[in-house]
């Protein structure tokens, strides 16, 4: 399957590819993995992150992603940006999707590459923690036995750069 952005930067400011983009239906990692390869790194790690088919003892079918776009590039873009400056990281890429996915599809990818482990481990486990608390992609579950609903999501935050500029 062919994966084809909705939406994602003109360009990074390290090698002049995407860091974070939104995609239809579900992730293929093999396209994302190949940007994120580099000789010199000594470790590569990767999240991926897949809908399952149970959720708090309920049967799910398949989740749908909505998001707001422009500002969810803009965030994963930001979140990405704030892990390079945090770790020593090669390369940092991710992506979500929307859409409909079905269970076992893949809805959300993180890959990093660095010199050690350590350093991708960390810079993974923040990437992915901040997009859950503050990408604005929101999931409704479909049931087996009940009407789809959006699960409760984590409000939205300000990013601690970005605090002052918006006063008491």
């Amino acid at each position: 399957m062919n994966v084809s952005p909705i939406l994602a930067p003109s360009s990074a400011k390290k090698f002049n590819v995407r860091t974070f983009s939104l995609v239809r239906k579900t992730v293929e990692p093999d396209a994302l993995r190949c940007q994120v390869e580099r000789p010199e790194a000594g470790a590569f790690l990767a999240f991926e992150g897949w809908v399952r088919n149970r959720n708090d003892g309920h049967p799910v079918t398949g989740l749908t992603y909505e998001a707001y776009p422009e500002l969810a590039v803009t965030v994963g873009e930001q979140i990405i940006a704030e892990a390079e400056e945090r770790f020593d990281t090669l390369v940092v890429r991710a992506a979500h999707a929307i859409g409909e996915l079905n269970v076992g599809e893949l809805a959300v990818w993180v890959g990093v590459s660095a010199a050690h482990r350590d350093d991708a481990f960390a810079a993974c486990r923040y990437v992915i923690d901040e997009l859950k608390e503050r990408l604005p992609v929101w999931k409704r579950e479909h049931y087996v036995n009940a009407p789809p609903q959006f699960l409760p999501g984590t409000p939205m935050r300000v990013a601690p750069a970005h605090e002052e500029a918006l006063g008491d």
